[in-house]
């Protein structure tokens, strides 16, 4: 029996071909992160937009609050509707007021609108409260803060 040469590698070279990533493995890779890479953007972009409206309703339930405050100073609530801008920093915030009767008792329902824009949406806050024109206070029977997307 006839014995045939092996050939001769040098010490190692068989660790070194081991050693790197296959083509498909390298694809692999490249596609789980084309998935990866743009939804975690877009979710870093829905937590900034969200921050960025949350900051803004509070500083509009601040103006709300602060107008509603200066319309029952000023006897503004008896009018039946008032509008205005108001400024924080830079940013404008248009607000409405409209006065109803209240169809449970003889006392005004006040709703204080303010509305703002975040990143090309608008959104708004709503402060509602009971106000009695005869005594010329409001009554704590029902006030309340929310926002909405217009």
């Amino acid at each position: 029996m006839k014995s045939r040469p092996t050939p001769t590698r040098p010490p190692g070279a068989k660790a070194r071909a081991r050693a790197g990533f296959t083509l498909v493995e390298v694809l692999a890779a490249l596609v789980f992160m084309g998935i990866v890479i743009p939804v975690a953007l877009e979710a870093v972009r829905v937590a900034s937009l969200a921050g960025e409206v949350a900051e803004r309703k509070v500083a509009a339930a601040r103006i709300a609050d602060r107008m509603l405050n200066e319309l029952i100073v000023t006897d503004g609530l008896r009018q039946a509707s008032a509008t205005g801008v108001a400024e924080e920093g830079m940013r404008r915030y248009e607000w409405s007021m409209r006065s109803e009767i209240w169809t449970v008792a003889p006392i005004n329902l006040v709703t204080l609108n303010v509305v703002f824009n975040a990143r090309g949406k608008e959104y708004e806050v709503n402060l509602t409260t009971l106000f009695d024109p005869e005594t010329l206070s409001t009554s704590g029977l029902s006030t309340s803060t929310s926002g909405s997307t217009r």
